[in-house]
């Protein structure tokens, strides 16, 4: 009896290590000459594991799956995230903004000892292995440096990412491979990604890369709801990234799908409230210029000016009270998601219900699926992580259930 596992990320290896725990041969496969590729990236400026907030707002932050993710944070979520780190001797520490990082903001140290931990449990790792589907008799085919490798597992887990950061091994190749299976699929799409707006050459030639710090965003949720939230990003040579654009990426998205473009407001001082930018507007000027005058008075500069300058217009930038009003609330529209090549995540995949309770296919028995191969999708922030490994935890009992099953 051996169980494979397809994908040596988070994902798989959480699935790989529920099995080993219980004494089950697991073999793994990844297509990537090492395991890990996405996380050790992801990880490179300090991993952030989890969030520190509490479990009700945690799972809200999961939008339309938090329904169907809570019973399996519950089961493993942040907490026990932490507990799974300080296991493989990673100390982690709640940062200012809730979010969970290693003391020492690396992922290769925690990467380095999973798979130390996994080995001595008795996985096994075959690296360079691209999984390519089925053959006939329904073993799994891989092509590796020495040809085709067919192998017959008892049960298997899927964990091959979604179609963001292709070079790193998810690539969404699999898609065809589900989908003539019978499997139910979304279409896979980028979240939390850039969008283009289509800046002047002026803005994208002289801001392109720029940061615009302390800013607050406000956009429509799904169901309508004004969200409004304080942050950062940057502007780019065809739009806007950052943090804050990725937390409203999903909505984005949605809407530029639904409509053909989305609109947000951008409060240029969101520490400032409208009166005090229309007072400090009203002082006169004398011969200084209008940019001097932001300057000034309310140390408006940089990327700042230049965007208000962009999206104001004219007539709005010689009227004080009208552009008090932009200053707080300008309108910036988005025409089109970045691709999902340069996407941090992706959305869609193996649809929800095309897995039963233990992520179990329903058309295949025996193959299990865990991570970004699902649809769900999360903002940055630790949430991305801690779902990938509560999937992986899942699958891997998942498997376990059905082998007891199955063994009568």
């Amino acid at each position: 009896m051996t169980v494979v596992i397809v994908g040596a990320g988070p994902a798989g290896l959480m699935a790989a290590e529920q099995l080993a725990v219980a004494g089950v041969p697991v073999e793994v496969f990844d297509a990537m000459p090492t395991a890990g590729r996405k996380f050790l990236l992801a990880g490179k400026g300090g991993l952030n594991l989890t969030h520190g907030e509490p479990f009700e707002p945690f799972v809200a932050r999961y939008g339309a799956s938090a329904s169907w993710l809570r019973p399996l944070l519950q089961r493993f979520g942040p907490d026990a995230t932490r507990a799974f780190a300080a296991g493989l001797g990673i100390a982690t520490f709640v940062g200012s903004s809730g979010r969970v990082f290693p003391v020492e903001m690396k992922a290769a140290p925690l990467l380095r000892a999973w798979l130390q931990r996994l080995r001595a449990r008795g996985v096994r790792l075959h690296l360079r292995h691209r999984w390519s589907g089925w053959t006939e008799e329904g073993a799994l085919r891989f092509s590796a440096p020495q040809g085709e490798v067919m192998v017959t597992a008892t049960a298997a887990v899927l964990a091959l990412g979604g179609a963001s950061w292709p070079r790193l091994g998810s690539d969404g190749a699999w898609v065809p491979w589900l989908a003539s299976r019978g499997v139910a699929l979304a279409p896979l799409q980028p979240a939390n990604c850039g969008f283009d707006v289509g800046w002047s050459a002026h803005l994208a030639g002289r801001f392109a890369g720029a940061p615009l710090k302390s800013v607050a965003m406000t956009w429509t949720a799904p169901d309508g709801r004004a969200v409004r939230q304080q942050g950062e990003f940057v502007l780019t040579a065809t739009g806007v990234e950052g943090s804050l654009v990725y937390a409203a990426s999903a909505a984005l998205r949605e809407a530029i799908a639904r409509d053909g473009a989305a609109t947000f407001e951008l409060d240029l001082l969101p520490a400032r409230d409208a009166a005090w930018v229309r007072a400090e507007l009203a002082h006169p000027r004398g011969r200084r210029s209008l940019a001097t005058h932001l300057k000034t008075r309310l140390k408006l500069d940089g990327a700042k000016a230049a965007l208000l300058r962009e999206g104001a217009g004219h007539e709005t930038m010689n009227d004080p009270v009208r552009l008090a009003a932009r200053i707080k609330a300008l309108p910036i529209t988005v025409r089109r998601p970045r691709p999902i090549a340069e996407a941090i995540s992706s959305a869609g995949g193996v649809r929800l219900d095309a897995v039963d309770e233990r992520l179990m296919l329903r058309t295949l028995p025996g193959v299990f699926v865990a991570g970004e191969m699902l649809d769900w999708e999360a903002p940055t922030g630790g949430y991305l992580l801690t779902a990938c490994l509560s999937t992986g935890h899942a699958a891997g009992q998942g498997v376990l259930a059905w082998l007891q099953r199955e063994r009568g």
